[in-house]
């Protein structure tokens, strides 16, 4: 990120901007009903959301309707903000464990404890023995968006761990090589397209998904309404894929073939078209000669599409006005990860819908993660690698599917103590039982999280930061993935008590701890919202006005804008061009082609495992919400008809699922929405662990897909997790 450029240049601003904005008044008078206005920070949608509060009681919540970009919508999920902070079994101050168990401690003693520590493990064993895990939350805190990198630099250590590379990291990779940065990632211009080709992604369920757009459904109708089309691939029948003018079912992991067959078409029906990319593209000869061998017939048989339908889908994107393939969560979490966002990339450029109106767009954000990248930066990918399987270090991080061998494996570089800040890798990484035992033979582990749950209780001291109301908020990250230029700042709703630190507070106090900086210095004293009114100052809006207190102005937010084509300005290759042929996925297509020359699978587990999404649920962090988890087991297994009526099972039957690497008992939904020799379950579940205390969401536990899923199971190009497709086997149980 940016902090590094930024330290000088604040270190000369405090004092003005200690002084500079007026914040609005947290006074509040007895009885008096008021309104607060700000986004919505639990997923990615950017919801803007109206509450009305009294005194410290939350009224109610709804969207905003004078929000530019919301306009009024908001998902079930936004009401809970008033659960998490109301929570009764949320921790406010720092508890430690005992022999006798989790006892009360305080700020100080808890920070000298830590510290301590940290530096004597790393005296010990080496800086890199001290490891750090962030989860899902933190890309929504502006607080610790800013702080983070400081943090780590701080700690000395490389081994940091995220929920990015159980999720988005292929994205990143494609466009780090293709484009020249890893946060140059194009977004679908959803409300502009004709033809909207969705793969393995539910964005109706999901709120976006990089593509930060609230109301999906009301844009994909906007779609059909000015005669545009939608077509869905994945081997459910997602929400999304309902809405859809078409659906088509694929094998989990044969997305990557499915785009090579496209792209053949594309070049066999000569329908290359750049457009205003003509001079800015690098190996479309290469990948020409490449796609001859990927005809729709000599992948129809793996894909699970026949040729003709596959030939059609080309067709038809090809002669839309606008068109734009957008891949996800299907396409991203799995083996061939990496391989599918290139793919994606590719057929979006040789379509001439690239940084074009309707097609695959970059936003133009406000604060602007890549001001200090300059074209040609060295990327960092593969400068390290991990000791156990080798896998790739990028964007400052090592895939999260290595976390636990890296704590088990003896030797040199072991990681001996962890530091987690609100994740929960137990429920939401791979292998998630081997996490666990992981945790347990730690030297020393921290947690920075307001729960004690199924990772928090294998540390010995967590360090509860404040809930989101209590916080400010600026969506540094999802500006980023929007599909239209916005800008917004929340304040904090409710100020917090005089004994409680928010998020950020704490990882910059351990910072000065570990660094000995004494309590004088002037970057103690920077804030969150220094460095956010400089970059937005110094982005490319702030000659227009664009600064912190305008944002305090504006409560509802400020439109910017429709997306508009800017690769010219913000393409970060060191030639200024798109790079259609980097190496490192010509690599890695041998590893594809052998799906297609592999012998028959095992039938010791004859099904694919698929994940799914849930409106009311974010992977783990939102189920102690009564309100999001009352109602029906929504932690079902789907089973096709045919694949039931073979097994011998039926509607709400309890069976074993079983992987190689763990089994469980779950409860079956019979349904014809998933493919046969398919079946699915969601993400984020299985609260039944002993030594937690998350009261609502123990209730309705669930199970956890992480104790099917195999951490050995990635995509080997880019180290993300690949949660789908898993190999499993039903029983009765």
């Amino acid at each position: 990120m940016l902090l590094g450029a930024l330290l000088a240049e604040l270190l000369l601003a405090v004092q003005l901007h200690q002084t500079q904005h007026t914040f609005p008044s947290q006074a509040i008078y007895m009885s008096e009903i008021k309104t607060h206005y700000r986004n919505c920070n639990i997923c990615e949608a950017m919801c803007g959301l109206e509450i009305s509060y009294q005194d410290k009681q939350i009224l109610s919540i709804k969207g905003d309707q004078l929000d530019p970009f919301s306009q009024g919508y908001n998902c079930p999920k936004a009401l809970a903000l008033e659960d998490f902070y109301t929570d009764k079994d949320r921790l406010k101050t720092p508890i430690k464990r005992t022999e006798s168990g989790w006892q009360a401690i305080s700020w100080d003693d808890a920070f000298n404890e830590i510290t301590d520590k940290f530096k004597s493990i790393q005296q010990q064993h080496g800086k890199n023995a001290l490891a750090v895990y962030l989860g899902n939350p933190n890309a929504h805190s502006l607080g610790n968006a800013l702080v983070l990198k400081p943090f780590m630099k701080s700690l000395g250590t490389v081994n940091r761990f995220s929920s990015a590379s159980a999720d988005q990291l292929p994205h990143h990779v494609a466009s780090n090589f293709m484009f020249g940065a890893g946060m140059l990632i194009t977004v679908p211009d959803i409300d502009r397209t004709d033809f909207m080709l969705i793969i393995g992604a539910n964005p109706v369920v999901s709120n976006g998904s990089m593509m930060t757009a609230p109301n999906v459904i009301g844009r994909m109708k906007a779609i059909q309404k000015r005669g545009g089309k939608i077509v869905v691939v994945d081997p459910r029948k997602t929400r999304t894929a309902k809405i859809a003018d078409q659906h088509l079912f694929i094998r989990p992991e044969k997305d990557a073939l499915l785009l090579l067959a496209l792209i053949h078409c594309v070049f066999a029906n000569d329908k290359v078209n750049l457009r205003h990319l003509d001079n800015m593209v690098e190996g479309l000869d290469e990948v020409a000669n490449l796609a001859k061998d990927y005809s729709p017939e000599a992948v129809a048989e793996f894909v699970g599409i026949d040729a003709v339908s596959i030939r059609t889908l080309a067709d038809d994107m090809t002669a839309a006005e606008s068109a734009v393939c957008y891949s996800r969560m299907g396409a991203s979490t799995q083996t061939f990860g990496g391989l599918c966002l290139w793919l994606t990339n590719m057929l979006n450029i040789i379509t001439g819908n690239f940084d074009r109106a309707g097609g695959a767009m970059f936003p133009q954000p406000a604060f602007d993660l890549l001001r200090n990248h300059k074209r040609g930066h060295k990327s960092s990918f593969g400068q390290h690698q991990t000791r156990v399987r080798q896998l790739p270090f990028f964007n400052g991080e090592f895939p999260v599917a290595t976390l636990a061998e890296e704590i088990q494996t003896e030797g040199e570089g072991q990681i001996k103590s962890l530091i987690t800040v609100a994740g929960n890798p137990v429920l939401s990484a791979p292998s998630g039982h081997k996490l666990a035992q992981a945790f347990a033979g730690l030297e020393y582990m921290v947690s920075v999280d307001i729960y004690l749950n199924e990772t928090t209780k294998y540390a010995d001291i967590i360090l509860p930061g404040t809930t989101g109301v209590e916080n400010s908020h600026f969506d540094i990250f999802f500006n980023s993935f929007s599909v239209r230029n916005t800008v917004k700042y929340s304040a904090p709703l409710f100020e917090k008590e005089p004994d409680q630190r928010s998020d950020w507070q704490i990882l910059k106090e351990i910072s000065a701890r570990m660094l000995n900086l004494p309590a004088d210095d002037p970057m103690q004293n920077v804030t969150p919202e220094m460095i956010l009114d400089m970059e937005l100052k110094k982005g490319p809006y702030g000659e227009q006005g664009i600064s912190l207190q305008a944002l305090i102005d504006n409560p509802h937010g400020i439109d910017l804008g429709p997306l508009m084509p800017c690769i010219e300005q913000r393409i970060k290759t060191e030639n200024g061009k798109v790079n259609l042929f980097p190496q490192v996925y010509v690599d890695d297509l041998p590893r594809l082609n052998a799906v297609m020359t592999q012998a028959a699978r095992d039938n010791t587990y004859p099904f694919d495992l698929i994940g799914r999404r849930l409106v009311k649920s974010h992977n783990t962090w939102t189920q102690n919400s009564e309100r999001l988890t009352k109602g029906k087991n929504p932690c079902t297994l789907e089973v096709h008809s045919e694949d039931a009526k073979q097994l011998g099972i039926t509607q709400g039957q309890i069976v074993s699922v079983s992987s190689a690497v763990g089994q469980i008992k779950i409860e079956v939904t019979i349904t014809d929405d998933i493919q046969q020799g398919v079946v699915s379950m969601p993400q984020g579940w299985g609260h039944n662990q002993q030594g937690t205390n998350m009261s609502v969401a123990s209730a309705q536990p669930g199970v956890s897909i992480n104790d099917l899923t195999d951490a050995a199971r990635v995509d080997m190009l880019t180290g993300n997790a690949a949660f789908n497709g898993t190999p499993v086997a039903i029983n009765v149980a």
